[in-house]
């Protein structure tokens, strides 16, 4: 089969090559996936630029998430999936014509759902979910700040905070993604290059603070995002996009871990305030299910009509390049796809 392997750390155009590999073995409680298409995450990004501590060692195939048809079972699971169309969440390997996983991390879709909108669930919405509704909750007139709106994680978040019937602020880095999240609902857009978030929410809000921060950045982000978390709050992290630069990886790593600021138990307990932390690729570790009770209810709900992936950009096997540097340069907006 061909796989897309990371050959390189460093620029997208010299970092992969398409390459012939064997297919992999199914254990006896696994699924083979015949892969028509799959996603991109920013953490595919900051694998590629030797940042992601639990990436494999090149060379290497990347990959969260496939969709496809189920090709063969193990000893253990049901022969009733086979031939059918799935989507699937893979611990790496995705990048490829077949891909390996649990046959928890499995959901059986319908022909109704693009491949795009389709990768889009596991990762994307699968984590904006788990972030929004299992890990916290949201009420009606809460006011929530999502950070990185335009992607696809905070364009889930911002659908499942408006069906909720929150005031939603969003940050963006340029005009065109203003359009965009106001399309989605969005109630306050800030484009963050243009001016300070925290300055912006305090004179919306006054002496009221936000009571549900999401955010994907870190670092001096969530640090001052943190001035501005009401009594009673809750601030949901999910990323460290500050992390994807090229530079001194001490130096910036320091910056980081400095930037975040002290957070001690006794002030959360003064405050009445939550820190939350969520990391999807060890939720489908060591827990599975947990992973594919949030896709299928994000499943309901697409199907309902209350929840729209939007895709950003879709690209064929031998433009991977291209895609990687797209989602890098934070242009995008929504779900990035990868079709064979």
């Amino acid at each position: 089969m061909k796989a897309i392997t990371l050959v390189k750390i460093g620029k997208s155009e010299t970092a992969f090559e398409l390459r012939d590999v064997g297919v992999p073995e199914v254990a006896s409680d696994q699924v083979l996936i015949k892969v028509d298409a799959f996603g991109l995450n920013y953490a595919d990004v900051m694998a590629r630029n030797g940042l992601y501590e639990d990436a494999p060692p090149i060379p290497s195939v990347l990959g969260y998430e496939v969709v496809g048809t189920v090709d063969e079972v193990g000893s253990d699971v049901s022969s009733d999936l086979l031939g059918k169309r799935a989507l699937a969440f893979t611990r790496f390997g995705g990048y490829a014509e077949y891909a390996v996983t649990d046959s928890q991390a499995v959901v059986l879709l319908g022909n109704d759902l693009s491949n795009g909108e389709a990768v889009a669930l596991a990762t994307q919405y699968g984590t904006a979910y788990h972030c929004a509704y299992e890990m916290i909750n949201m009420f009606e007139g809460d006011h929530i700040l999502i950070h990185a709106a335009a992607g696809g994680v905070g364009t889930a978040l911002v659908q499942l905070a408006k069906r909720k019937g929150c005031i939603v602020y969003g940050t963006v880095g340029s005009d065109e993604k203003i359009e965009y999240i106001k399309g989605h609902g969005v109630d306050f857009p800030i484009n963050y290059n243009k001016a300070d978030f925290v300055e912006v929410i305090k004179k919306i809000r006054g002496k009221e603070k936000i009571d549900v921060i999401f955010d994907s950045v870190g670092g001096s982000n969530y640090g001052r995002s943190k001035k501005i978390l009401a009594f009673g709050g809750r601030i949901v992290s999910y990323g460290v996009a500050v992390r994807s630069g090229r530079g001194n990886k001490i130096i910036a790593s320091l910056k980081m871990v400095i930037g975040f600021g002290f957070m001690h138990p006794i002030m959360l307990l003064m405050r009445s305030q939550g820190a939350i932390g969520v990391n999807m690729l060890t939720i489908a570790d060591h827990k599975p299910h947990v992973l594919t009770r949030c896709i299928n209810e994000v499943l309901e709900l697409i199907e309902a009509g209350e929840l729209k992936p939007h895709v950003g950009g879709k690209y064929k096997a031998d433009q991977i390049a291209e895609a990687h540097a797209f989602l890098e340069s934070r242009k995008s907006m929504g779900k990035i796809v990868i079709e064979w």
